[in-house]
């Protein structure tokens, strides 16, 4: 167990700054009207990104171009993750970080490495490392959007691509890359990502970085880094083997805690008992009870990934599946048209439990139930994005009976027998207008 400190005594790095020196954008706003904001986010959203202290992003002293990118980006204010970790992180100390799954911790980490990025000197200056494909190619996408205005060259490399197209694009200009650790460890070793100077390092989803899939490949990596660098842990979960790296590797850590609870406050939980052979029908009338917006169905294995993929279609509904076994190029595609939301329903393996956002996805069921409590908080939280209102629908069989009693336990969460009828308000998007109007009648 590791304890952890609040986020209170960021306060104090920021007040220093701010007393010092004013941001350029309290004297000139007029920058600020040129810019292509999208519209604000009017749905309600819960106390995981709303209890903040009311920092503003222009309080950070950021560059002028990485404002007008997180502006633009639709990001109205700092969530919790981010005001607590933004000013340390700009002070040059590593950062041992736990909040939850969808509370903005890709933005905790991105803005402060594009901050410290200097454009003008030719060489890698920050090292993004995350343990799956999709997560690699949304956290890039997040990056490229915020260093739109900024003269800073990101790359994302994983395995499953060409790996001659990778050694090309790196020896053109590159200030940050994203990679998964497989494939930056081959260009490392290949001589041809030169990290001498990349004194920036972020492990996302940190806990599985240092798994057992992964073994000996950070300490690889950090072997190839200078002496003089900072290093960001991020994760929602903190295993034994978080503490043995930060104790071997991290210089007195500024250490971040949002954990109080461990399941996010929007999304609601539920179980069904059922029967093997009647889950696909349970599932077919959850399709036409629940108001989905867009929905991610778990499966245990790849194989019954397309099982019930083909089954899902063949009751005449939208569904795509993506599991690891599929090549690179159909699971990029699949990612790409489900977040753009060309279909409702994505059926898939825990590959794509580990940090990937999808804002409108409102339900996740778990067709089949998983076995540990830290597969089943990443599973859940892709549902209730940044404070965003969702539920989570469990099929248990009677096998399933101990591991949902232990696993409510460990995480110390309620998962509720499922009604006949669920109300709307607790996944359906409401805004403060529709609220008063509701009152109103």
């Amino acid at each position: 167990m590791i304890m952890m400190e609040n986020h209170i005594g960021s306060n104090h790095a920021l007040s220093a700054k701010n007393s010092s020196t004013k941001f350029d954008a309290d004297k000139d706003e007029s920058w600020k009207s040129k810019l292509k904001i999208p519209p604000p986010d009017r749905r309600i959203k819960t106390s995981d990104v709303t209890d903040t202290r009311g920092i503003e992003f222009s309080e950070f002293c950021l560059k002028r171009e990485l404002l007008m990118g997180i502006f633009e980006k639709g990001w109205e204010k700092p969530s919790p993750i981010q005001e607590a970790t933004i000013p340390i992180a700009l002070t040059g100390k590593d950062i041992l970080a736990r909040a939850k799954n969808g509370t903005g911790k890709t933005g905790a980490y991105c803005i402060p490495v594009l901050e410290q990025i200097n454009p003008k000197l030719d060489h890698i200056q920050a090292l993004i490392m995350v343990p799956t494909r999709e997560l690699a190619l949304q956290t890039s996408q997040i990056c490229m959007e915020l260093s739109k205005h900024m003269d800073i060259k990101v790359m994302v490399t994983t395995g499953g691509t060409n790996l001659k197209d990778d050694i090309m694009r790196i020896y053109d200009k590159v200030h940050v890359i994203i990679a998964t650790p497989g494939r930056i460890l081959d260009l490392m070793d290949k001589h041809v990502a030169n990290m001498e100077h990349c004194k920036i390092l972020v492990l996302d989803e940190a806990d599985k970085l240092l798994s057992q899939d992964f073994q000996g490949m950070l300490d690889h990596v950090i072997s190839k880094l200078p002496q003089e660098r900072q290093i960001f842990l991020f994760s929602a979960t903190f295993p034994l083997t978080v503490k043995n790296f930060m104790d071997k590797h991290l210089r007195n850590p500024y250490e971040v805690n949002l954990m109080e609870e461990l399941t996010l406050k929007g999304v609601t939980q539920y179980y069904a008992f059922v029967q093997e052979r009647q889950k696909v029908h349970c599932l077919n009338t959850l399709f036409s009870k629940l108001q989905i917006n867009q929905s991610i169905i778990f499966c245990n294995s790849t194989q019954r990934v397309e099982l019930l993929a083909k089954k899902i279609t063949d009751l005449g509904y939208c569904c795509y599946y993506i599991h690891a076994k599929m090549a690179q190029a159909h699971r990029n595609r699949v990612f790409h048209d489900f977040r753009k939301g060309v279909c409702r329903n994505l059926v898939c393996s825990d590959l794509f439990t580990r940090g990937i956002d999808v804002q409108a996805v409102n339900v996740v069921i778990n067709f089949d139930f998983p076995k540990m409590a830290e597969t089943y908080l990443h599973r859940i939280g892709r549902s209730g994005r940044f404070g965003h209102l969702g539920i989570a629908i469990n099929l248990i069989t009677y096998e399933d009976r101990f591991n949902l009693h232990r696993i409510e336990q460990e995480l110390g969460t309620e998962i509720k027998p499922i009604p006949k009828q669920i109300d709307p308000s607790l996944y359906v998007a409401r805004t403060p207008e529709n609220d008063e109007q509701d009152v109103s009648k």
